[in-house]
């Protein structure tokens, strides 16, 4: 009876004997043995997420709003970081599996076969998250990146510069799933609507921003400097404007720079960043409800796994239309 109330099943309980146990379990001050009842039900009150790095703003707000949300449905969150490397994110699904957390959140920059197949061997739940690699066809929440980076790129295009250079991801880059590789994408799209070419107007650099600053210190001092530039990540962006401070050139008289995520430091940045956001929060909480729901893995087509949520343009004066 103790544990119909405790666990609010699988029997139902008259209310007058539910007060009664509560009245019980507080006085005697019960608490119940989290391990026990996994092993019992062989699953335990935990959701693995598995980022490539929370020191990057974009991931640690993502994981913090993956937190929020599991915490509303009595859940917590064990974080592991990939480091962008293949053996460490199996080494968490290995982990996070045989801890039998309820399900795993994953976002993985390049899921590899073998991740693929330690997912396939333990039947996990799994949701993807910001990222869709072809190695795994599961349930993914992500956001309208190719769409929000023709916003941007539109919308500097649209305020008379001659074209939008942009700042892609490295040659590691999956060129199918990655929200940059999107990015990348979007951009070609609305240079191509233009009327202009691209060739010779990419350029590659890691996601963080240190890296991020040297290339853009290589980019602003060569001879055909861009007017614009998108970048694909606001890491990059904040690398990029501390490169133009560096070198005295005026953000936005002589160069126009956009990114994309909105992280928190995008809005005091100097001057502040134009960039594209997505909600972390709603994202989050969608993939935490996803991942809880027995129904997931339920065959149905790719359209219907994937939840794609929309991008909004956030114009602050780095493109000097504020």
């Amino acid at each position: 009876m103790v544990s119909y109330v405790i666990n609010n099943g699988p029997r139902p309980v008259a209310p007058a004997t539910r007060e009664r146990v509560l009245a019980a379990i507080k006085e005697l001050g019960y608490r119940p043995d989290r391990v026990a009842q996994a092993m019992a039900s062989r699953r335990t009150d935990l959701i693995g997420l598995i980022i490539p790095d929370a020191r990057q703003p974009f991931f640690g707000e993502m994981a913090h709003a993956v937190e929020w949300a599991a915490a509303e449905r009595g859940k917590m969150v064990l974080v592991g970081n990939t480091d962008y490397v293949a053996e460490r994110e199996v080494h968490y699904l290995r982990a996070f599996l045989g801890m039998r957390v309820s399900g795993l959140i994953l976002v993985s920059h390049a899921l590899n076969d073998q991740a693929a197949a330690e997912i396939e061997a333990w039947d996990a739940r799994v949701v993807l998250l910001h990222e869709r690699p072809e190695a795994i066809d599961d349930v993914a929440v992500v956001t309208d990146d190719l769409g929000g980076a023709q916003l941007a790129v539109r919308h500097l295009l649209e305020h008379g510069y001659d074209y939008v250079a942009c700042v892609g991801g490295t040659a590691e880059t999956p060129a199918v799933g990655d929200p940059v590789s999107d990015h990348v994408e979007g951009w070609r799209r609305a240079m191509a609507e233009a009327g202009l070419p691209t060739e010779g107007r990419l350029f590659e650099a890691p996601y963080n921003r240190y890296d991020a600053y040297k290339v853009g210190l290589e980019i602003l001092s060569g001879p055909d400097r861009p007017p614009a530039i998108f970048c694909s990540t606001d890491d990059q962006a904040i690398g990029l404007l501390r490169a133009a401070r560096e070198l005295r050139i005026d953000v936005p008289s002589e160069l126009a720079v956009a990114g994309f995520d909105d992280i928190k430091e995008a809005a005091l940045t100097d001057p502040p960043l134009t960039t594209v956001a997505s909600d972390r929060s709603t994202m989050a909480r969608a993939a935490v409800d996803l991942v809880l729901d027995d129904g997931l893995r339920v065959a149905g087509s790719r359209r219907e796994r994937l939840k794609v949520f929309p991008s909004r343009l956030v114009v602050r004066k780095s493109c000097g239309c504020v």
